[in-house]
This record gives structure tokens, C-alpha cells and sequence, in this order.
């Protein structure tokens, strides 16, 4: 018998993760079962377990094609000559959220991924693995953003990162639920945060000390 190709194999691949996609996404993750990807991807139980072993390793496959594309991006832009400011990184970013979360959108995925996390073991590993990494990102260019003078040098960077990673999971959930948030909406937020606003408690503590000198 002829091999099959690698490139069939992909195909095949392919079917399967966007017959599911389509099925997460009309029908909810916790709702769908394996019966429901068979008939949308037209494929046996057989031809789908061949490649994915259960639900839960479509479900990663899906999210680790998104996430893996984002990260890779979101790693290039941090790492640019010259390095870009706060804002700039921010509208980026959500706008390449907002390319991903159209009407079938991958994305659009996210929010039933973490609550299911927070309950099956198998994805809470992969969920935490997949925060740690983009969190890391964070401190990374939190780390820049020091060395280039545009953040004090004592600046705790691990909780600059922690901060920041809380930035577009909150986007996410505003742009899909609210639907009235878009990425120039963070761009500014971010830029009327940053300015000298008196919103930390060590700025609160100067100003009334000054005032009662």
C-alpha cells in the first residue's frame, strides 16, 4: 500500500480540529461530545481517534495553535529595536486577539478553556503551563522597560508581569461578552494610566506629607 502523505495527514488533521471548532463554538465545549465532532467532520471514531486520543486533546490542540501563534508574536514584538512602548504593545496585541475572535474564531474559545481548567485536571496542567509562559513574556519586557529607563530601577518586575498578563484576558472577556471595548480603548486607558496621576499609595503618601509640611 502507497504511505500516506504527510500532507494528507495534516489535511485530515485540520478537518478534525475545525469540525470541532465549529462544534465548540455553536454548541459550547462542555456540551459537545466526541459523536457530534464525528458527524461534523463527516470522519469514523476510528479516523478521529487516530489522531486525538479524547476531547481534551482536540480541546489543546485548538487552544496550542492559538496561543502558540499569539505568543510567538507577542515574543517578537517585546524583543523589537527599539522597544516599543507600553501602549504601542497593548493596541497590538488586542488587535491581534480581535483578528482571532471573529464570528468562528478561535478566541471565541478561550473563556469555556479556562473555566473547564479550573476543574479537569488534564487542562488545568496545560492552562498553567500556557500562563506561565505569556506571564514570563511580560516579565521579560517589564525587564526591558528598566533597562531603558522608562520604569524606575527598583521596579519589581515579576509583579509588573504578573499586572500586565491580567491586561488581555480582561480584554477578551470585555470584547466577547460587553462587546463595547476595542483595542484603541486599552491604548488609551493604558496611556491615561501611566501619566503622573497620584494612583499608587507611595504618590497618595508624598502629596498629603508634603500638604501638611
Amino acid at each position: 500500500m502507497p504511505r500516506v502523505s504527510e500532507e494528507h495527514l495534516e489535511r485530515r488533521r485540520r478537518q478534525i480540529l475545525d469540525a470541532a471548532r465549529a462544534c465548540f463554538i455553536r454548541r459550547g465545549i462542555h456540551a459537545t461530545s466526541m459523536q457530534d465532532i464525528f458527524a461534523e467532520s463527516g470522519l469514523s471514531a476510528g479516523a478521529v481517534y487516530r489522531y486525538f486520543k479524547s476531547k481534551n486533546a482536540i480541546i489543546e490542540a485548538i487552544m496550542s495553535t492559538v496561543i502558540g501563534d499569539l505568543h510567538t508574536y507577542f515574543d517578537e514584538l517585546v524583543r523589537r529595536d527599539p522597544l516599543p512602548p507600553l501602549d504601542e504593545v497593548v493596541v497590538r496585541l488586542a488587535s491581534k486577539v480581535v483578528s482571532l475572535a471573529g464570528e468562528n474564531g478561535p478566541v471565541r474559545l478561550a473563556p469555556q478553556a479556562w473555566g473547564l481548567a479550573m476543574c479537569d485536571a488534564e487542562l488545568g496542567r496545560y492552562a498553567r503551563d500556557t500562563i506561565v509562559n505569556l506571564r514570563g513574556t511580560w516579565t521579560f519586557y517589564a525587564r526591558r522597560l528598566v533597562e531603558a529607563g522608562l520604569l524606575p530601577p527598583d521596579t519589581d518586575v515579576q509583579a509588573a508581569g504578573k499586572t500586565l498578563f491580567g491586561l488581555m484576558p480582561g480584554f477578551v472577556l470585555q470584547h466577547l461578552i460587553l462587546e463595547d471595548v476595542t483595542p484603541d480603548d486599552l491604548q488609551h486607558g493604558v496611556r491615561a494610566l501611566s501619566r503622573d496621576s497620584m494612583l499608587t499609595a507611595v504618590l497618595v503618601n508624598q502629596t498629603q506629607n508634603h500638604s501638611r509640611a
